[in-house]
């Protein structure tokens, strides 16, 4: 029972997708369609960058979305289908259109204006996050509750035992991070982001988000979405619809979304999309499952997909 998992922003690297666009044409057309689709040359930035723009959140989330959507048409067309899917922040999206929720047009609609009006949110506040490594939650908790100042710190992450993201305020973060330290805590990374994602300063881009999935064509899933924000699974439209939006201002549960996967049975793990963050994470939080991380055509080719055309 293979569940397909997707990276979110962070994962993202010069040069993915190339191999793929290069071997695959139902790649270049999909490719090709999210040009037309969008505003800028996703081809051009995705394969040959500069870095610093395919950082930038209105790039980067479109560019992650096709990419895991290309890997996983590729995937389907030698009939390997999912039985569950989840996806880490803006990789939920990848995983409610493989789940069958929603066509690739519309969630890319959707996708282009989560990235904008986030992106925008950062620059209306000053926002920051920061990776905690070797907290206990109750050291979390004191992180969160306990900052001199009067800005907000908020878990944005909960991503594996002993890790997690903060989000908030800079100045906010600034001081957590300081405390951290002097708590003695392994490791306290300030992370290169545009803004406080999954916290109350991502509330602007509210308001167009909810527009754009309230026009959005959504359907009840084909197999059930383990979402961010319940660690639980979806299986209408209305859950999905729901939690897409609040999974904006709200914390990715991603070891809580995993263990459920184990409890309901699930014991196989695909990461379809750039890099192996999510591998990684699941070694940590479930050291006995089986995770495989397909992001090249190499890859591809392992598993029978065809290597021309």
């Amino acid at each position: 029972m293979a569940v397909y998992l997707f990276p979110g922003q962070g994962s993202q690297a010069v040069g993915m997708g190339r191999d793929l666009y290069a071997t695959y044409p139902e790649v270049r057309a999909l490719y090709d369609r999210a040009v037309d689709l969008l505003d800028f040359d996703l081809r051009e930035i995705s394969f040959k960058g500069p870095e610093a723009k395919l950082q930038q959140t209105e790039v980067t989330q479109p560019a992650l979305f096709v990419h895991s959507l290309a890997l996983d048409t590729l995937l389907k067309q030698e009939g390997i289908y999912p039985e569950a899917t989840a996806g880490h922040s803006l990789g939920e999206y990848s995983a409610v259109v493989s789940a069958g929720a929603m066509d690739f047009e519309d969630a890319l609609g959707v996708v282009k204006v989560r990235g904008a009006e986030m992106a925008r949110a950062g620059e209306q506040a000053a926002g920051a996050m920061a990776a905690v490594l070797g907290a206990t939650n109750e050291q979390i908790k004191t992180l969160c509750d306990d900052s001199p100042s009067d800005g907000i710190v908020v878990p944005a992450n909960l991503n594996a035992p002993g890790q997690v993201v903060l989000s908030g305020d800079r100045d906010a973060i600034d001081s957590a991070v300081e405390a951290a330290r002097r708590m003695g805590l392994r490791r306290v990374v300030k992370l290169k982001v545009s803004g406080a994602f999954h916290s109350p300063l991502m509330s602007p881009a509210r308001p167009a988000l909810r527009a754009a999935l309230e026009s959005a064509a959504i359907r009840d899933p084909r197999v059930p979405v383990y979402q961010n924000v319940t660690a639980t699974a979806s299986r209408t439209a209305a859950e999905i619809r729901i939690n897409l939006l609040e999974q904006l201002e709200n914390p990715v549960r991603w070891e809580a979304s995993m263990r459920q996967l184990w409890v309901d049975g699930f014991r196989d793990f695909r990461e379809v999309g750039s890099g192996t963050v999510l591998r990684g994470l699941n070694r940590r939080i479930l050291p006995e499952a089986v995770t495989l991380s397909l992001s090249s055509s190499i890859e591809m080719g392992k598993l029978g997909a065809p290597t021309a055309g």
